[in-house]
């Protein structure tokens, strides 16, 4: 009571004076030099160190990991077929299109491989990890037919079929599906190392069972085939003709040159058939193309096809070329002038024949008949001459070229198809040295029974074929009345050739059969083709 009287509330002011108003801060920028650090009310610690990285994630029971595997393979695979980034070639870019690189399916291997190595000692999750591969590798391998297919339907994957001097390397459309088969290729050499995709890959000491990836490795191995094969075909259709017209002997330019008192015959340039001065050009060529089309295992059998059809055509052609003896030049011949009173006739060596008596006058001469002859500048050039080329030489021309092409491996599953090759070039050795020294073994020239004969023979054909050197032994030292061997077992020269010459195979199973048959028509006369019969019955163990 007393406190209220004392401060009466009607001696308070009605309402308080108003307080000033706050000062406005700029918050927007705060001054760093009055900001309070909270480090310096902080005792200093050491940083703690980084966390160790975890090694092979293990196996989640709620399925995260393998949700996460499936997306990074997607997107392993999306990379994959994406278009490359740097610098751009123009002749290998289609509809603004890139072809592949290499290294992009040996990329995609990498994840792969990484992931099945952490969980190698896991065996249920290793087989969930192969299970999560089926998705992505087939919509990879569906993408890449998607791709491959307008290519294989366009002209100009086979336009050219073949390198040639003015189009060597591949052309947009074959450097895409080589891309895509260089690709598969990789992608198959990681299959091939993890053993996924085989028949036998029920292995209990891995645990792995059966992957389920059979159908990824058959389309990836049918991939590289469209591609290859194709190719591979293109050069071999290329190379038959000319290595088939080596069995017509052809003429080689050349000049008659006087050295001293002799004459002899110089080219300038090897006495080769024509055939191989074109092979000469194209054969660097066709073993760059071939080297990059057959990388994989997958193409080794059609490389081996290739080389085993060439080396067989040449062994059919250069056993059938009969050799021409080089012709000399004609004796030249003066021709009759209208103002002459003789000629000079032919194979009289120059004898003159007096012509009529004529009541005119004789012409007069022109004014540079007294004019002062002075010798020409330079020499006239020797008259041209034709040489043939030999059969021998083409022989050993043409195996120097083959042998620059690419071969198969001989490790792996090419090695069969290796050693057919091998046997093939051991076929064309053996026809170089045996018509070399068939040229130096001429009837009458040396001095051997023929008994000894026919076996010098016997050996000199050990690696060749029957029917291959039957033709050149009946040329030498048959009779002349000997038809050729088609026309003995009678057969046409065509029939012959595709019913019993189409093959190494086919000609072995036939030797027999074809060596009875000329072996009875040279019986007729035994003392003219006695060196002949000798030799088949060596080479057919008759005795």
């Amino acid at each position: 009571m007393i406190n209220a009287l004392k401060h009466p509330s009607f001696f308070r002011p009605a309402s308080r004076p108003t307080s000033p108003a706050p000062a406005h801060h700029d918050l927007g920028q705060p001054d760093r030099n009055k900001k309070l650090a909270l480090n310096t009310f902080r005792r200093p610690t050491p940083a703690p160190g980084p966390l160790p990285q975890t090694t092979a994630p293990s196996l989640v029971q709620d399925g995260t990991y393998l949700e996460m595997l499936s997306l990074k393979l997607s997107e392993a695979v999306s990379k994959a077929l994406a278009q490359p980034a740097g610098p751009v070639n123009p002749n290998e870019v289609l509809a603004g299109k890139r072809p592949l690189p290499a290294g992009r399916g040996a990329a995609l291997g990498a994840v792969i491989v990484t992931e099945l190595n952490a969980s190698r000692n896991t065996p249920h999750l290793y087989r969930a990890i192969l299970r999560s591969l089926h998705r992505p590798l087939s919509v990879l391998l569906s993408n890449l037919s998607s791709i491959l297919l307008p290519l294989l339907a366009s002209p100009a994957f086979l336009s050219p079929a073949a390198p040639t001097p003015q189009c060597p390397v591949p052309n947009a459309t074959q450097a895409h599906a080589l891309g895509i088969a260089k690709f598969a290729e990789e992608l198959l050499l990681v299959l091939d190392q993890l053993e996924l995709g085989l028949n036998d890959n029920n292995n209990s000491d891995n645990a792995r069972g059966v992957d389920g990836l059979k159908s990824i490795r058959e389309g990836l191995v049918s991939l590289i085939n469209k591609i290859t094969t194709p190719l591979v075909t293109g050069i071999r259709n290329e190379l038959i003709p000319l290595i088939e017209s080596l069995e017509r002997p052809a003429h080689v330019a050349g000049a008659l040159t006087k050295f001293g008192s002799t004459t002899k015959l110089t080219t300038t340039a090897n006495t080769h058939h024509p055939a191989i001065t074109q092979l000469q050009a194209l054969i660097p060529l066709y073993a760059r193309a071939l080297s990059r089309y057959t990388t994989s295992s997958v193409a080794q059998p059609a490389l081996a096809n290739l080389l085993i059809s060439v080396l067989w055509k040449a062994l059919v052609a250069l056993s059938n070329r009969a050799d021409i003896s080089p012709t000399p030049p004609p004796s030249p011949t003066v021709l009759p002038t209208s103002n002459s009173s003789s000629t000079l006739v032919p194979g009289l060596g120059g004898r003159k024949r007096r012509g009529s008596p004529s009541t005119t006058p004789p012409a007069t001469p022109p004014a540079s008949r007294f004019m002062l002859k002075l010798p020409p500048s330079r020499p006239p050039s020797p008259p041209a001459l034709k040489d043939t080329a030999t059969a021998a030489g083409d022989c050993k021309a043409l195996l120097d070229l083959i042998d620059q092409l690419p071969r198969p491996s001989p490790d792996g599953s090419s090695k069969l198809a290796s050693e057919a090759v091998d046997e093939a070039f051991k076929g064309i050795r053996a026809l170089a040295v045996f018509l070399e020294v068939l040229q130096t073994m001429k009837p009458g020239s040396v001095e051997k029974s023929n008994a000894d004969l026919a076996d010098d023979l016997i050996s000199l054909c050990e690696e060749l074929p029957t029917l291959i050197a039957l033709p050149p032994l009946i040329r030498m030292y048959a009779s002349r009345d000997v038809p050729s061997v088609s026309e003995i077992t009678g057969l046409s020269e065509d029939d012959y050739r595709r019913g019993i010459l189409s093959g190494f195979g086919r000609a072995e199973e036939c030797a027999d059969g074809v060596g009875m048959r000329v072996r009875q028509r040279l019986s007729a006369t035994p003392e003219a083709n006695d060196v002949v019969i000798r030799w088949l019955d060596l080479e057919l163990d008759l005795h």
